[in-house]
């Protein structure tokens, strides 16, 4: 079987910068809708926004601001999956079951991870930045 014939999708029909700009469109729609529908997400964009912020005045070196503004990503990556994980498992079934509570448990725990690395991340550059 040819490469072609083993990738072909009815759903993929374009390439090059008609699919990227699909797949950008994708993305913005998916970032709006978990922004209308995902109360955490909105708030942890908040928060993020405002930590941007802080990050952006503080005397920190380049490889302390990536860090400071990678885990503040972090969190909204996994707060997006956690997302969609949640609504896939709703789509499927509303009725209560233990592989449902199994895949949003961990999802949640995903996000918790990524919270708790955040504040690990911002303490430990905080000190770094101000124990000097």
């Amino acid at each position: 079987m040819a490469v072609d014939e083993m990738n072909t999708n009815p759903f993929k029909g374009k390439i090059g910068l008609v699919r990227i700009r699909k797949a950008f469109r994708y993305s913005l729609d998916g970032l709006a809708s978990a922004y209308r529908h995902e109360s955490a997400f909105r708030q942890e964009v908040w928060l993020g926004m405002v930590m941007v912020a802080v990050a952006v005045l503080l005397p920190a070196d380049l490889v302390q601001m990536a860090l400071l503004l990678a885990s503040v990503l972090l969190v909204l990556v996994t707060e997006l999956l956690n997302s969609a994980v949640e609504a896939v498992v709703d789509r499927v079934s509303a009725e209560r079951h233990a592989l449902a509570k199994r895949a949003k448990d961990m999802g949640s725990a995903a996000v918790f991870i990524s919270l708790a690395n955040c504040v690990i991340v911002w303490g430990l550059v905080l000190a770094d930045i101000f124990t000097d």
